[in-house]
């Protein structure tokens, strides 16, 4: 698995339209394509990806906290977004996308600093236009509940682009 450095490790939309949805995450597991810069910034990496189904492990850090000293919420809910987005992505059809349309996040308690954690994310729907899933961090310990969320997603069938693309 390698880490995206700039936008030409990207790849480009013909590639990503080439490739059904399940087909492109398998290719970040194996390393054929890039994961985002974001996912090493807050130190999360793609663990399983299967039809309808992914998961995320990651452990926040002290770059992660807010000025408590707690791990920002936002951590949480980027997690929860790739998670649970990821796995829509796992339904998309060849010539595809997907974007994320609205989530959610509930944070049920503050995970300490330095906890591995497992993000688990779940289709629940797939259709021509939307996707719908749900989301859970739990420790990878103790399997200890510390968040959960919903999203919904917009799937968009692309246009064959051209050869710039």
């Amino acid at each position: 698995m390698f880490t995206a450095q700039t936008p030409d490790d990207l790849p480009t939309l013909a590639q990503t339209l080439s490739m059904s949805g399940l087909e492109f995450m398998q290719g970040v597991v194996a390393g054929t394509v890039a994961r985002p810069p974001i996912s090493a910034v807050l130190n999360y990496t793609l663990d399983t990806v299967e039809d309808g189904r992914v998961v995320f492990r990651g452990t926040p850090e002290f770059a992660h906290t807010n000025p408590l000293g707690t791990v920002h919420g936002g951590w949480y809910g980027t997690l929860l977004d790739s998670c649970m987005a990821c796995a829509v992505m796992t339904k998309v059809p060849r010539g595809s996308i997907y974007t994320t349309l609205e989530y959610k996040v509930n944070i049920i308690r503050s995970i300490p600093l330095g906890t591995e954690i497992v993000a688990t994310g779940t289709t629940d729907h797939a259709g021509r236009s939307t996707g719908v899933a749900h989301g859970e961090i739990r420790g990878a310990g103790d399997g200890k509940l510390y968040a959960t969320g919903s999203t919904t997603c917009l799937i968009m069938k692309m246009p064959a682009p051209d050869a710039e693309g």
